[in-house]
């Protein structure tokens, strides 16, 4: 064809323009053309056409063709054309008709999809109060956290508290577009559209639809359906119509799940870091934020290079997207991932068995119909709990009993190593320095000779049962295999013969307990030492029966004889003769001096004077909540307690006679900082001064000359006014100990789990040889925390107000004046 155009200005200008220029025109002439185109103009106009084209280009078919051409690019107008003359407006019409009509069409379909799933996604009320699981946190006096209380680990911080590198690693992985879309990022679902058509599968939900889908599951659901994936579009977009982008990074970040029992940034970050979320830094940030796309696969603790990879992609896009610069990219990349598990179990706090016993008396509270506390989840509405004990003081009462217990274990594990009791000395240090295992071996003749009750702690093992219930041995067969896995024996032998203690702190003024010790290992045991064992107090009850005897008129320098008696009671068909622990002087002795020598037949000889049912309803009025059998061996301390009631009653006599009960927790918050319950209960008069403090005086003899003369020489507090008083079971089953201060009284208690085990020797057997130490190591720990910034529990010029109520002694008495002298 040739490259001319053969037509003039004014020729096309009137084609386009006259439409009637454009029309057919009848010629009577058959070899005319069949219209007034440019094609009828004279054939010198026309251009050759090429050899390709002309077999498409016939003189009687050129024509038609191109009217059709014609008309099929450049004359269609469409349904416009019937009523709007100029081409272009009637084309332009036509087209934006066929737009609107098709949005119109996709405006119904999308109606008919909201009514149809109206009913499907979350209603107004829930979208504007969305309900997130929170943990009940649980903090100590001096603001540390103690525990959480949870079904799921979670606790809402808010947005200024969760920091920036956490925001900028969310938005750069997650969703960058975040500040400028709506809800929906229309620009990223038609990049993974195209991305999927390529074989690259990537998703494209924004942090408002993670977070729909994270608030309203059982709404939004989680199947893979097209169905689904509007309704979290729809909910997305009514949360954005309802909240800042902030509130929606807040939310999102305090309710997705980052594995292991971690909901939200700030239990997250505890868990993983030990921190909270504003102190993570960028590498450890990108870490948690890497979490969110496998939380198993990218765990840090569990696959550290898995998640070092992962934690790279994140920082890779604050890079790409201007938050972190590359320098620092190409520093923190190379930093290896330091994480590790600081678990919310439990086990794991600081003070396990008060946490438990704080979780105990909540659950008594939400349970309660008439408590205020009776209407909220404990596990699930973010309570905020303060409680009593102080972390500095627990911490030292925690190591204060690991240190001493682990060398009252060595004691033991050398007594019952050899067939022969012998004592190897008086002091630690001997026993320290032997090596288990190669010097003895620990409990191996108590195991060798004792096959019954080795064989009941065999049979009490889960690998027992599933020897009998599954492997369908006999009971001989499954002990004597049992007996033979010399890793099975070493490890129940350790459990079954470690020695326990338990140890407890109270503020006798308030009540507040301010340090508790339930065990050595919580995780491993339990079961508490401190309010739920109930063990056999020995002399440490004897300040009952003194206590009823002063109240009822009896002077502290009234004296009796130590010697042997045989008392019979009629009624009961019985005869009790009690024996002291180091035989009798045959003296007169006063009672100040029986009680701090815990001479056992001067107290006898008390109670029997004053009744055995006295000396329980003193002790019950004291804080002893037991059952007490009142018989004249009450006074001995034979029927059993908790250490908690001990130390409760003589902080009624360390607090002139007022008691309080003991208390863990002094104020419970909601979530939003409400007061929701504070205890109002007040001290209650149970003894006159006189007599709380004249037997506190009478105690004192216990640390100056008595059973407790070692917390002065050994633990040097010798400028504090203290008075205590020690006791022993039988066969040293139980050592106790429990300490006066006006400030602070403090008890312990030390024996095994199983009472057939004991002390083997007397030298450690007693309560003045083993409890003991567990409070003087505790008590000189915290004498000594007073620095610039804190100052000591204990106050060094702190006495208890004696001299009114003075007593005046007899002339030729041995002992010197006092109170109890």
């Amino acid at each position: 064809m040739s490259d001319q155009w053969s037509f003039s200005d004014g020729e096309l200008e009137e084609y386009f323009d006259d439409p009637e220029a454009r029309k057919p025109q009848q010629d009577t002439n058959e070899g005319s053309a069949a219209s007034a185109s440019p094609s009828d103009l004279p054939s010198e106009s026309i251009p050759e056409a090429s050899d390709e084209e002309a077999s498409f280009n016939t003189p009687d078919e050129a024509p038609s063709d191109r009217d059709a051409a014609a008309g099929s690019s450049v004359m269609w107008t469409g349904w416009a054309g019937q009523w709007i003359d100029h081409p272009q407006v009637a084309q332009a019409a036509s087209v934006l008709g066929v737009v609107a009509g098709l949005g119109g069409l996709g405006l119904l379909v999308l109606i008919g999809l909201f009514a149809a799933l109206g009913s499907d996604i979350p209603s107004t009320q829930r979208l504007e109060n969305p309900t997130v699981e929170l943990a009940t946190i649980a903090y100590t006096a001096d603001g540390e956290e103690l525990a959480r209380y949870a079904r799921q680990n979670r606790s809402w911080v808010p947005y200024d508290s969760i920091g920036t590198n956490v925001v900028n690693a969310l938005i750069a992985t997650e969703d960058h577009r975040f500040r400028r879309h709506w809800g929906v990022d229309i620009q990223g679902i038609a990049a993974a559209a195209f991305s999927t058509l390529t074989g690259d599968l990537r998703g494209a939900s924004t942090i408002s639809q993670q977070l729909a889908r994270n608030l309203y599951d059982e709404e939004v659901g989680r199947e893979v359906t097209i169905m689904r994936k509007i309704r979290e579009m729809i909910t997305a977009v009514e949360l954005e119509r309802r909240y800042t982008k902030t509130e929606i990074v807040e939310m999102y970040l305090n309710t997705v799940a980052f594995g292991s029992n971690a909901f939200g940034i700030e239990a997250a970050s505890r868990t993983y870091y030990g921190k909270a979320p504003q102190e993570l830094a960028v590498p450890e940030a990108a870490t948690l934020i890497g979490l969110l796309k496998a939380t198993t696969y990218y765990n840090p603790v569990r696959n550290p290079e898995n998640a070092k990879m992962r934690r790279n992609v994140v920082m890779g896009q604050m890079a790409r997207y201007g938050m972190i610069e590359d320098e620092e990219l190409a520093v923190y990349r190379e930093e290896e991932v330091a994480a590790s598990y600081h678990s919310a179990e439990l086990y794991t706090s600081l003070a396990p068995y008060f946490a438990e016993h704080v979780r105990t008396e909540l659950q008594r509270m939400t349970r309660d119909p008439e408590h205020p506390l009776n209407e909220y989840d404990m596990y699930g509405d973010g309570l905020r709990v303060y409680t009593t004990v102080d972390s500095r003081m627990q911490q030292h009462a925690k190591a204060a009993v690991d240190s001493q217990m682990t060398r009252l274990q060595a004691v033991v594990d050398y007594e019952w190593s050899s067939e022969r009791t012998r004592l190897l000395s008086r002091e630690f240090e001997p026993y320290m320095e032997l090596v288990r295992g190669e010097d003895y071996e620990p409990f191996s003749h108590f195991w060798s000779s004792n096959t019954g009750i080795v064989n009941e702690y065999i049979r009490d093992t889960p690998h027992y049962q599933r020897l009998v219930d599954e492997a369908g041995q006999t009971d001989e067969e499954a002990l004597q295999s049992l007996r033979t896995n010399e890793t099975f024996v070493d490890s129940l032998r350790t459990l079954r013969t470690r020695l326990e203690a338990g140890l407890v702190s109270m503020d006798p003024r308030t009540g507040q307990v301010k340090a508790w010790v339930g065990g050595r290992d919580f995780r491993d045991d339990k079961y508490d030492k401190v309010s739920i064992a109930q063990r056999q107090p020995g002399s440490t009850f004897k300040p009952f029966t003194y206590t009823a005897a002063i109240d009822n008129g009896y002077s502290p320098y009234d004296t009796f004889l130590d010697s042997t008696f045989v008392y019979e009671d009629v009624n009961a068909d019985t005869t009790w003769s009690p024996n002291n622990f180091s035989g009798y002087s045959g003296q007169e002795l006063t009672m100040t001096q029986a009680l701090a020598r815990s001479i056992n037949t001067i107290t006898a000889r008390v109670a029997l004077e004053i009744g055995p049912s006295t000396i329980a309803q003193y002790a019950r009025r004291m804080g002893i909540q037991s059952e007490l059998q009142a018989v004249p061996s009450i006074s001995l301390g034979t029927s059993n307690v908790t250490l908690l009631e001990m130390v409760t009653a003589y902080s009624t006599l360390a607090n002139g006679g007022l008691r309080n009960e003991p208390q863990v927790i002094t104020r419970i918050e909601d979530r939003f900082g409400n007061l929701l319950w504070a205890p109002r209960s007040a001290p209650q008069e149970v003894l006159s001064e006189r007599t709380a403090y004249t037997v506190a005086d009478m105690m004192r003899g216990v640390i100056d000359f008595g059973t407790g003369q070692r917390i002065r020489t050994q633990f040097g507090l010798g400028d504090y006014d203290l008075a205590a008083k020690t006791g022993t079971t039988q066969d040293g089953a139980d050592g106790w100990f429990i300490m006066m201060h006006p400030d602070l009284v403090t008890g312990s208690w030390v024996g095994f789990n199983d009472q057939r085990i004991t002390f083997r020797t007397n030298a450690w057997g007693q309560g003045g040889r083993n409890a003991l130490f567990l409070v003087g190591d505790y008590t000189q720990r915290i004498a000594n925390m007073g620095t610039n910034a804190e100052e000591s529990p204990l106050r060094r010029e702190a006495e208890f107000p004696l001299e009114e109520f003075m007593i005046e002694a007899p002339e030729d008495d041995r002992d010197g004046g006092g109170v109890g002298w």
